[in-house]
C-alpha cells in the first residue's frame, strides 16, 4: 500500500519526465515515447518508470537503451524540478499493458468474427432438411 506521498512523487514523476521528453531530450534514438505510469519505493530512493515505445522490437530496445544512459539526466533534473532532497534511482521498464490489450482486443474481435461465421453458416445448411 503506497503513501499519499508516494503517489504525489509518483505523479509528478510521471509528468515532469513526459515533459523532460518533449522538450528537453533531443536524442534521435528516442523514438516516440509515452510515460504511463511509475513507482516508487516507500523511502522514495528507487523509481521504476514505465514507458510505452511506439515502433517494432528494435526500435523499442534503441529507444529503451537511450533512456537508461539518460537516467542519470533525467534524475537530476528531476531532483531540481521537485525541490527533493534525494532525487530517486530511476530504472525504465517497457510497459507492455497496452501491447497486451492490444492483442486481447484483437483476439476477442477474431472469436466475435468467428462466431458470427459458424451462426451463418449453420442457420443457412440447418434449414432445408425436413424429414418427417
Amino acid at each position: 500500500m503506497s503513501t499519499i506521498r508516494q503517489e504525489q512523487v509518483q505523479q509528478l514523476l510521471v509528468e515532469e519526465i513526459s515533459d523532460m521528453l518533449r522538450r528537453d531530450l533531443k536524442d534521435p534514438r528516442l523514438g516516440f515515447i509515452t510515460v504511463t505510469g511509475a513507482q516508487i519505493s516507500r523511502d522514495l530512493r528507487h523509481a521504476k518508470v514505465f514507458v510505452s515505445i511506439l515502433g517494432d522490437e528494435s526500435a523499442q530496445s534503441e529507444s529503451l537503451a537511450a533512456l537508461t544512459r539518460a537516467a542519470g539526466r533525467i534524475r537530476g533534473e528531476f531532483g531540481r524540478r521537485a525541490r527533493l532532497r534525494v532525487a530517486p534511482e530511476i530504472i525504465f521498464r517497457l510497459d507492455e499493458a497496452i501491447e497486451h490489450g492490444a492483442r486481447i482486443f484483437t483476439l476477442l474481435k477474431q472469436i466475435e468474427a468467428e462466431s458470427h461465421t459458424n451462426e451463418s453458416g449453420s442457420s443457412e445448411s440447418g434449414g432445408g432438411d425436413t424429414t418427417g
